[in-house]
């Protein structure tokens, strides 16, 4: 009887399988755009094929999801938008390939050439890029056939908790990477590359942003290297090589008469060759608002050629107008040191009603590589100064 009942119990267990077998849905999914029938031939349109491939990476529930732009190939895209929100708790986009944009004579298909960037990110929490892939943006035509008109390459709106990484990018027509309105994104070991004479190819500009670290990472650029703007605060940039372009700058605040703020900056370990400008501050007279709780530390200048200059900007406005200013507070220049191809060092040019209040400048060390004095010009300028050579006189005093 024992062995009529052992012989049953074997028999239902092998009928009904799902008594012993659980099937567990994957935790990650993957999406490469080649299943979606992007050809990275560098001349095949594959943009639909992105879409189609972000609506299921978008749209899928896992805990995490995967967009695969795999290696050794090259896709085509016209302009992209990738939205969110999204359902998947991350979003991982292993950015392997390259991706590059229409050449300007092919820019007519973009849709109208007034849009604002070549592929944007918007909406989207918990996002991370990375994997060595390369973007280029095809900007050699843009810079002066269309400079009006020129979209930025890569941009960032109303984006939470964003990280990214390992990436090459080149020529942006603009703007490389644009940021705004987004908190708590970290951008690290990217190389981004335009030519010294391209115009307004900014490397990272950062605009209503807070909680933004770059850090470990190469920029050389005919613009800014890092452009700090309106309504950004608790800006950390560590370990940037800048140069060629145009430093690392906060603002320019107050244009045109507007009401612009930045605070809670802090660069530190970074290096200019060959810029413009070194640690600047750039504010446009008849603005107001402020720029404050600044810190440039442990900076090495290469022959930059205003190393330290704060610069209110003059446009069409007569001496006799009554006009605001961007108060500039609470900055700190400390272990500054290098040299500048020109006699400029220092320059420190605020705004005539408000001037620039408790400036410190410590342990600076700024020769010029012709073996000539360096100067310093100082206008409405408080502070003081120790250790520095030049000597900013009219801090010390």
């Amino acid at each position: 009887m024992k062995d009529i009942f052992l012989v049953l119990l074997i028999m239902v267990v092998i009928a009904t399988p799902s008594l012993c077998v659980t099937v567990v849905p994957h935790a990650d999914s993957s999406f490469n755009v080649v299943s979606y029938g992007a050809k990275g031939d560098g001349q095949t349109d594959d943009s639909q094929a992105f879409e189609k491939a972000w609506q299921n990476v978008c749209g899928a529930t896992q805990d995490t999801t995967t967009l695969l732009i795999p290696e050794g190939k090259t896709f085509l895209l016209q302009p992209m938008l990738f939205k969110g929100p999204c359902k998947s708790g991350t979003i991982n986009i292993e950015f392997q390939g390259t991706i590059v944009a229409p050449k300007t004579q092919g820019a007519w298909k973009w849709g109208g050439l007034n849009k604002g960037a070549w592929v944007k990110f918007s909406g989207i929490s918990n996002l991370v890029i990375q994997g060595g892939g390369k973007i280029d943006g095809e900007g050699a035509s843009w810079w002066q056939t269309y400079p009006e008109i020129t979209p930025n390459a890569l941009q960032f709106h109303q984006c939470k908790n964003l990280r990214l990484s390992n990436l090459t990018h080149i020529n942006s027509p603009k703007i490389h990477i644009s940021i705004y309105s987004c908190n708590d994104f970290s951008i690290a070991n990217i190389h981004i590359i335009a030519p010294e004479k391209s115009q307004s190819t900014d490397g990272i500009d950062i605009t209503r942003s807070s909680n933004i670290l770059v850090e470990n990472s190469n920029i050389e650029t005919g613009g800014d290297c890092i452009a700090i703007n309106n309504g950004s605060t608790f800006i950390n940039i560590t370990g940037v090589t800048c140069g060629p372009g145009h430093g690392i700058s906060v603002g320019s605040l107050g244009k045109n008469n507007t009401y612009e703020t930045a605070e809670e900056i802090y660069v530190h370990n970074c290096t200019f060759i060959g810029t413009q400008n070194g640690a600047r501050i750039k504010t446009w007279r008849g603005g107001s608002g402020y720029a404050r709780k600044i810190t440039f530390e442990d900076i090495i200048l290469v022959g930059a050629k205003n190393p330290i200059i704060i610069d209110e900007q003059f446009y069409a406005i007569g001496h006799n107008d009554i006009h605001t200013g961007v108060q500039v507070s609470d900055v700190t220049y400390d272990n500054v040191r290098g040299t500048t191809d020109s006699n400029n060092a220092i320059s420190l040019t605020c705004d005539d009603k408000v001037g620039c209040t408790n400036l410190v400048f410590n342990n600076i060390n700024i020769t010029t590589m012709s073996g000539s004095e360096p100067f310093v010009e100082c206008y409405m300028a408080h502070g003081k100064c120790s250790s520095s050579f030049p000597n900013v006189t009219c801090l010390s005093a």
